[in-house]
């Protein structure tokens, strides 16, 4: 990207009409996606820069000096919306600007909305903000005195292991901390595991009322959030945030952002169900940077591809898929 496009377009507006198509291209693949709600994962990452880029900071969480970028993904792993900070943000700052856009977008539609996050969204603003919306929620509570108490019953170490695998039990209970207005559910899981001397515990504060294994199953699914962000980190570089000014590396977030969307688009609109698991690195290797050969005749131009790991009938079954999805004539 050189200069000129890049003052381009870290010009207000343009910013702004970035983060507009992101929204239309994620609007139309939602249209042609079977789903009867969204569940929308919030979660931060780091971008380590290695020179003197305005806004970068030392994070002592990540032990690095870094950009502390917010990402919002819905359950197919389109990148909703996200966020360029300073690396020693709190993960949570800004999570409103982030989340308020795509929240309006989805109550419009009146579409069902669910929203998972880790322990450092656990606050009381964020709670009351998706309760006056109808928003369920799972997310992840840091542990404390009055909480370990709560599940005391379940910290005594089995005498007898009829099996090899962990002993696992839930317990659900009533909740409020003093920083919040109302007591909340919370669902524990605790987890005793041969050789270990202490349980690996585990508490979600929710508004949902699925049975406790439910409620930690779900929570857990949001797992796939931290795939997405690493398959940009290592398909397209997402984390090469390497221009001087902050506000053009907003830039570079942004169309890295558009980018790791069209692949996803394509992953899970165009690909036959023997490619959908397949990571947008191995996306890269295996299809788009296949070997080929153009060879030119007098009414055409033919592109002759290696049919190594993607056949015929896989290529032609994507271009099927593609073409379903052009829009009817007028």
């Amino acid at each position: 990207m050189g200069r000129f496009e890049t003052e381009f377009l870290t010009q207000e507006d343009n910013l702004k009409g970035l983060a507009r198509i992101n929204t239309q291209w994620v609007d139309r693949a939602m249209a042609h996606t079977l789903h009867r709600r969204v569940i929308l994962d919030m979660d931060s990452s780091e971008s380590p820069v290695h020179g003197q880029q305005e806004g970068a900071a030392y994070n002592g969480h990540f032990e690095c000096v870094c950009y502390h970028p917010l990402f919002l993904f819905n359950q197919f792993g389109d990148c909703e919306a996200a966020k360029l900070r300073s690396g020693n943000v709190h993960s949570a700052d800004d999570w409103q600007e982030v989340l308020d856009p795509v929240v309006e977008r989805y109550l419009l539609a009146a579409v069902r909305l669910l929203f998972r996050a880790d322990a450092a969204f656990a606050k009381p603003e964020i709670y009351e903000y998706l309760e006056a919306r109808n928003i369920g929620y799972a997310i992840r509570l840091p542990a404390n005195q009055v909480l370990q108490r709560e599940i005391g019953h379940l910290l005594t170490r089995p005498a007898e292991w009829s099996s090899p695998k962990p002993i696992v039990s839930y317990h659900d209970f009533t909740y409020r901390a003093q920083s919040w207005n109302v007591a909340r559910r919370v669902v524990s899981k605790v987890e005793w595991h041969q050789g270990e001397l202490f349980p690996r515990v585990g508490f979600i504060v929710t508004n949902l009322s699925y049975p406790t294994i439910g409620i930690v199953r779900f929570y857990n699914s949001r797992g796939t959030a931290e795939q997405w962000i690493k398959e940009g980190k290592y398909a397209l570089n997402w984390t090469r945030l390497s221009c001087h000014k902050f506000v053009a590396n907003q830039v570079r977030l942004a169309l890295f952002v558009l980018a790791y969307n069209l692949g996803n688009f394509m992953r899970r609109l165009a690909l036959p169900e023997s490619m959908k698991h397949w990571s947008l690195t191995s996306l890269q290797t295996r299809m788009i940077k296949t070997g080929g050969r153009l060879v030119r005749h007098a009414r055409r131009l033919v592109f002759q591809l290696a049919e190594v790991l993607v056949t015929r009938e896989m290529l032609g079954g994507i271009l099927e898929r593609i073409n379903r999805l052009r829009p009817a004539p007028g």
